[in-house]
């Protein structure tokens, strides 16, 4: 059941684990040779990928754990040990990273059914600094799965991508994106919902209409926006990496 900030720990769960098992379906499709082949982020292979994945669970279950224990247990040792274990984990074979994948999301998942109702509120601090309830992990765990199926570059696209999730996710980005300085102001619209997410308030504001998975997709540099159209035929503006 939801607490009364809305929060349900086993719907949250659920739509992880239908998110973990569709990854996983697309991930057993891939050769070794596959994984050797490049995904959508910069300088990773598939094989890179699905390894951050998976430390991405091992991390999420370390938070929960801190959660539900009070003992601290840092998400990881640091940046570098993260992108040391990445680069040590991405040349395995495809048998071994689905393993991993599918070992690791378990491990996640056994934790989680772990946590207290009152240890979802507890402040955890990510490797990033930030400091959030733990709940946050949930929400945190999922996207990971969510966008990193579509850069696994394996048929999972956007348009995949749940509504509820896709709807979430945008309000999420809009907001982000609105305090950086070298973000220019924009009106989306989303034309399937017909709302709007306003991104910088501002008069000269560049309005740009779009499904919401196109715009999510666009916003987050999963997509070049070619399915998107602004208001007087212009050209998008441009975003800054997010995520």
């Amino acid at each position: 059941m939801p607490d009364a900030g809305g929060f349900d720990p086993q719907a949250a769960l659920d739509q992880i684990t239908r998110a973990t098992e569709d990854l996983l379906s697309s991930a057993s499709t891939l050769s070794d040779a596959a994984m050797r082949e490049p995904s959508l982020l910069p300088g990773w292979s598939r094989g890179h990928l699905l390894t951050h994945v998976a430390r991405n669970a091992d991390g999420g279950r370390r938070l929960l754990s801190w959660a539900r224990t009070g003992v601290e247990a840092s998400e990881y040792p640091s940046m570098l040990a993260r992108a040391e274990q990445i680069e040590a984990g991405g040349g395995r074979t495809a048998a071994d990273l689905v393993a991993d994948l599918r070992h690791s999301a378990a491990r996640f998942a056994l934790e989680y059914a772990r946590m207290p109702a009152q240890a979802w509120h507890r402040i955890v601090c990510w490797t990033g600094g930030q400091q959030r309830p733990a709940m946050r992990a949930a929400d945190s765990r999922l996207t990971e799965v969510l966008v990193h199926h579509v850069d696994l570059r394996a048929g999972y696209t956007p348009a995949h991508w749940p509504p509820g999730f896709v709807s979430d996710m945008l309000s999420r980005v809009a907001d982000s994106l609105a305090p950086r300085d070298n973000m220019s102001a924009i009106r989306c619209h989303s034309t399937d919902t017909d709302i709007w997410y306003h991104i910088k308030e501002s008069a000269e504001a560049q309005v740009v209409h779009g499904g919401q998975a196109s715009l999510l997709a666009w916003l987050m540099g999963r997509s070049d926006g070619a399915d998107l159209r602004t208001k007087g035929g212009e050209a998008l503006p441009p975003v800054p990496p997010l995520y």
